[in-house]
């Protein structure tokens, strides 16, 4: 009985741990910036900054809120539930002080939507980058 308990919870952890995804902070190739610290991560993503330091427009990219991947990014990375990001633009457009991000519907999309605009930002799982985008890291 123990033994059938102790392979089930095994197998249990296992599937665990393929589902996470491993995400990405990525952004397009002409953005200088090496590392950003989470604070300003949390704000670029909440829609509050809206330049890069060298005052290029930063065009931010997710997917929708029900996508495993939006999820995994706004936990791990951002530190914030789904729910809280759609609040904080949600504020930001009623207040007519800002604007949603850019939705996406798949990663490939999101790769060449990232690609392809000059100062995109975005995420994107491990398995997606590729030469074309850019990982930043999170200090």
């Amino acid at each position: 009985m123990k033994t059938a308990y102790f392979a089930f919870a095994l197998g249990f952890l296992l599937c665990f741990c393929e589902a996470a995804h491993s995400v990405d902070l990525v952004i397009n190739l002409d953005v200088s910036q090496q590392r950003l610290s989470r604070h300003t991560v949390r704000s670029i993503f909440s829609m509050r900054t809206t330049q890069w330091p060298d005052g290029k427009p930063i065009h931010v990219f997710v997917m929708g809120d029900k996508s495993d991947l939006h999820k995994e990014f706004s936990k791990q990375l951002l530190g914030l539930f789904p729910h809280q990001l759609r609040r904080a633009w949600n504020r930001q457009i009623y207040s007519g002080m800002g604007q949603a991000p850019i939705r996406v519907d798949s990663e490939n999309e999101m790769r060449e939507q990232i690609a392809n605009t000059p100062g995109a930002i975005g995420y994107l799982s491990e398995a997606f980058t590729n030469e074309h985008v850019r990982r930043i890291s999170i200090e």
